[in-house]
């Protein structure tokens, strides 16, 4: 009997070994590799910057396959985290299995794994970017009887030299096709190349940024995931990120992730979707509207928001985004289908009209059985975020939320919902009750400050993870970046040009 979700999977490991991810096991990666005659093993892991790092493993005996899988290897924990000491920095990075995939770019037959980090006690690093998340993701379900999916919405800019030809109206490119969007083939190529390697995505589009400048054309792109565990959707972002950036790096082309790479254009955000669930099945909405559970969640993210920007919004040039008027938030609140606000409630296919005979005339009038598909959308991070401690973020607000109060916590909810466009004039009176996020890496360090108990209670975030966090954010020393960006205009393009690469 065919099973859809392995035959219908792209990673090849999976109908190859007819089981999906999850349950890989050592024995199971060794038969594929030598099936597939795999000379070559990359482990991959995620260093402070936000980067995979590479570890390179020639395939030379049995023996040594047998080892390098079951033990890992050691790499230098003090140039890849600035909390660890040189003078006691070995660590141990040991693969995950259900993360194998293959190497799309190599030409020796080269299989990919993920790894997590140990001590020299054989233990979790404690501010390990993947265990943080997974301790985050441990007490919420532990905490609340709930378990929590998310994904991202991955936006970039893809540039190349600018051509005449079919050209796009300047912030006008949003869902554009070709040969009007110029780097749709490469968009669908970079899709392929993330579903091969495990992730699972709803689509790509190219979004609303367009625009020339010194010969050069800039197109703005989006990525958008299925909800996943954390854990999952976590690596199946940065697998992304370095399967598009070496994509176009072979291709000629080239891609940010930045925040903001021009005054007066689109930014590039990394938003957030989540929703929670119980045994299995979704709990964000009862008798049609958004469940208490969900609101108690949402006023969570409210408490927290402008501490999450330690982990979403991570460098100077993440603040030249969050400014009005450009779909993207500055005030703390919440609205259903509200592009101007932090937490968008998007539309989850709750309406009772059939939709599908009114388009398609042969098709019966009966309602299907659709699966709730509604999530919360969190708007501010971006591109520079640390994937891991992002998502770790927002689930200890989520619980935070769930842990209140509930009276309490429905009472922020209603508070803060906001049914308006909170940017336009007329609705000042509205925005002088509501917090304001942060407008500098300085300024995110003090709310961080303020909250750290919150991400550090049960030893989600480690203190060391906290205050390597802090001394960062402080060291840009940008608590005025924006009036000095207002008096020296060429300042910005200094700093877009230093983060172009970041996260």
């Amino acid at each position: 009997m065919m099973n859809s979700n392995i035959d219908y999977n792209l990673n090849p490991l999976v109908p190859f070994l007819d089981k999906l991810p999850e349950h890989f096991t050592k024995s199971d990666i060794i038969r594929y590799i030598r099936a597939h005659n795999i000379r070559m093993i990359n482990f991959r892991y995620v260093a402070a910057d936000g980067r995979l790092k590479c570890l390179n493993l020639p395939l030379t005996n049995t023996q040594y396959l047998q080892e390098v899988l079951a033990c890992g290897e050691r790499v230098d924990g003090s140039s890849l985290f600035p909390f660890i000491e040189a003078g006691s920095s070995d660590l141990y990075v040991v693969p995950r299995f259900r993360t194998a995939f293959v190497d799309p770019f190599s030409e020796i037959p080269t299989l990919n794994l993920l790894c997590s980090y140990f001590t020299k006690d054989g233990n979790p690093l404690e501010s390990a970017p993947e265990y943080t998340l997974q301790k985050a993701h441990t007490l919420f379900k532990k905490s609340t009887g709930l378990s929590f999916e998310t994904m991202g919405e991955l936006e970039f800019y893809v540039s190349d030299k600018s051509t005449s030809l079919f050209p796009t109206p300047n912030q006008r490119g949003y869902h554009e096709s070709s040969p009007f969007n110029k780097f749709e083939a490469f968009r669908c190529k970079a899709i392929h190349l993330i579903a091969r390697a495990g992730g699972f995505i709803k689509y790509g589009h190219s979004e609303v940024g367009n625009f020339d400048l010194d010969g050069f054309t800039h197109e703005q792109n989006e990525i958008e995931f299925l909800v996943d565990n954390p854990e999952s959707a976590a690596d199946q972002l940065v697998v992304a990120k370095w399967i598009i950036r070496t994509l176009a790096y072979q291709s000629g082309l080239d891609v940010t992730f930045a925040p903001k790479i021009t005054t007066g254009d689109a930014g590039s955000g990394l938003h957030f979707h989540t929703r929670l669930l119980r045994d299995g099945a979704s709990v964000m909405i009862q008798e049609g509207r958004l469940s208490p559970e969900a609101r108690r969640a949402i006023a969570g993210y409210m408490s927290c928001a402008p501490s999450l920007t330690a982990f979403g919004n991570t460098n100077p040039t993440s603040y030249f985004r969050l400014v009005p008027h450009h779909e993207a938030p500055t005030t703390v609140c919440w609205g259903d289908r509200n592009r101007s606000v932090l937490v968008r409630v998007p539309l989850g296919w709750l309406g009772k009209n059939n939709m599908l005979p009114k388009a398609n005339s042969m098709e019966p009038n009966d309602s299907p059985d659709i699966p709730s598909r509604q999530t919360v959308e969190m708007r501010s991070p971006d591109g520079s975020a640390d994937v891991y401690q992002m998502m770790a973020g927002l689930i200890v607000a989520a619980r935070h939320g769930l842990e209140m109060e509930p009276a309490a916590a429905l009472q922020i909810a209603e508070k803060t919902y906001v049914d308006v466009n909170i940017h336009q004039k007329g609705n000042e009176e509205k925005m002088k009750h509501l917090a304001q996020l942060p407008s500098s890496c300085w300024e995110s360090a003090k709310n961080l400050e303020t909250q750290r108990a919150i991400y550090e209670a049960s030893g989600v975030f480690s203190p060391a993870l906290i205050d390597g966090i802090l001394q960062k954010l402080r060291n840009y020393n940008d608590h005025n970046i924006r009036e000095q960006v207002k008096n020296n205009p060429a300042l910005m393009q200094e700093m877009v040009e230093q983060y172009y690469h970041c996260g």
